[in-house]
């Protein structure tokens, strides 16, 4: 399995309550309107968008990756309204490996409604089924605790915490790592 069998033309998903699909322009306004909230940019890498033109920015990048067959995000739509809000993708892939990381972002508006955690499982399920995954990661910031509950969800074990892993924004973080083996998504034991 490459990465161009994937990304060369990224499937849609569906959950209950979610279509996660590709970012389009038309996606722009609903993606700035929690992209440049400072309580959502706190825990990601990237900096708050100060205007239009960041999220703008950030789209044609998207929209370059897809049309390069390179990584990039699927974004999330909430069915009851048709409206995007937020996005996760696969931060890194590492065929050869069989290895993955995972990432998202969701709009203030919508946390603590289980949202993330549907979104995270179904695209771990695409990881494992379709990507021919192994393990499948994902880490955030010591103090995002509501990140570390999605993780958790969605069966993620905690592995330790990477002192000063990542310089983000002029300060070097710690980040906790969580993973989910293949084995333990399909109710395996692991031995």
């Amino acid at each position: 399995m490459e990465i161009e069998d994937i990304y060369g033309d990224l499937p849609s998903l569906e959950t209950d309550r979610l279509v996660l699909r590709k970012i389009t322009l038309n996606d722009v306004d609903d993606m700035y309107s929690y992209s440049s909230s400072n309580d959502v940019s706190r825990y990601v890498t990237w900096d708050t968008h100060d205007s239009i033109k960041d999220t703008k920015a950030f789209v044609k990048f998207a929209k370059n990756q897809y049309e390069n067959k390179k990584i990039a995000p699927w974004g999330i739509i909430l069915k009851e309204n048709d409206k995007f809000i937020g996005t996760i993708d696969f931060v890194w892939w590492k065929p050869v490996h069989k290895t993955a990381e995972i990432g998202y972002v969701l709009s203030q508006e919508y946390w603590g409604q289980g949202l993330m955690p549907e979104a995270a499982r179904e695209i771990i399920k695409f990881g494992f089924e379709k990507m021919d995954l192994v393990r499948i990661q994902a880490k955030c910031f010591v103090e995002n605790v509501p990140s570390q509950r999605v993780m958790e969800k969605v069966g993620m074990t905690y592995e330790g915490t990477l002192r000063k892993s990542m310089l983000v924004k002029g300060e070097h973080r710690d980040l906790k790592t969580y993973s989910i083996l293949r084995e333990e998504f399909e109710g395996k034991s692991v031995d």
